[in-house]
């Protein structure tokens, strides 16, 4: 299997390459800092030599795009929105010119696409979306997506929550104030929080591209969300601290400013189900989130 990853050097994109490298497939990456035989260079807003590798490639994985772990000034906005529309855009440029176009095309997205919610589940069919700065990226990025209907390549938006992987992302941050005994809940600690282990990830990567009756949206998230205090509590039990100190939201957006990074990404409600995912038959390895930390910080 040919699968071509654009925007790939990130914590998902390593262990993804990884996951299918295992398995034999030729996996080749796009990277504004090539470094390896099997990265080539792009900018992700033009068209030059990466495309070839587009042609007859089976997979196509974009998860391209300026990390929202930063502050919301408008040049951070910007940037966050540009790199993931132009990316979208050239890479369909590219799955235009090819005679053999990819299979399939799975492009990131995010389940912070839903509204704020602490009660309401959220699945593709029922979610409720809404209308704030983060919300409308991510309504963008899948407009752009979805408004090419390619003939011969499945597209699927992948509404992600936050990944739970020890090698990135959210989870040793949380491992380290959690050790530091800051790991009480955060605001009211009501707030939901979805998660998914990285190898459930993989695995779900996996799956929409051997199934093809999945297609368009699809929630890429365990099936069991937490809130906020919950998800303290437990870290703490399984690494065996005994107290965290609580974070006010004052005491948060005074953090923030120094960490250089948004309150939003701890204090939003995301309470995402993966019915898709689900009803297609998909098995989680870790669907309760014990299961999933007993797992991380055993490794």
């Amino acid at each position: 299997m040919k699968i071509i990853i654009a925007g790939g050097t990130g914590f998902l994109g390593e262990s993804l390459e990884k996951y299918f490298k295992e398995k034999g497939a030729q996996v080749s990456v796009l990277t504004r800092k090539p470094k390896r035989s099997n990265e080539m260079y792009w900018d992700a807003r033009s068209l030059g030599e990466w495309k070839n590798s587009i042609e007859g490639a089976d997979v196509l994985i974009n998860l391209t795009g300026k990390s929202v772990d930063c502050r919301y000034n408008e040049k951070n906005k910007r940037e966050i929105y540009t790199s993931r529309i132009e990316s979208t855009k050239v890479l369909q440029q590219a799955v235009d010119q090819c005679i053999t176009k990819p299979k399939v095309w799975q492009n990131a997205s995010s389940a912070t696409i839903y509204i704020h919610s602490e009660t309401q589940l959220n699945t593709e069919e029922n979610g409720i979306i809404g209308d704030d700065f983060s919300m409308n990226i991510c309504k963008s990025w899948e407009k752009e997506f979805f408004k090419m209907n390619d003939k011969g390549t499945r597209k699927v938006a992948l509404r992600t929550s936050i990944v739970l992987g020890n090698n990135g992302g959210a989870f040793p941050k949380l491992r380290t104030i959690t050790k530091f005994g800051l790991g009480g809940k955060q605001g009211r600690g009501q707030q939901k929080v979805s998660w998914i282990h990285i190898d459930d990830f993989c695995k779900a990567v996996e799956w929409i591209i051997n199934h093809e009756n999945i297609s368009g949206l699809v929630n890429v998230t365990a099936p069991n969300p937490v809130s906020n205090e919950d998800l303290m509590t437990k870290m703490r039990k399984h690494l065996k601290i005994p107290f965290g100190l609580n974070a006010p939201v004052w005491q948060l957006e005074i953090a923030s400013l120094f960490l250089n990074t948004e309150t939003e990404l701890l204090l939003k409600s995301r309470n995402v189900y993966p019915e898709k995912l689900i009803k297609a038959g998909f098995q989680f390895s870790y669907p309760e989130l014990d299961k999933a930390l007993q797992h991380l910080l055993k490794n």
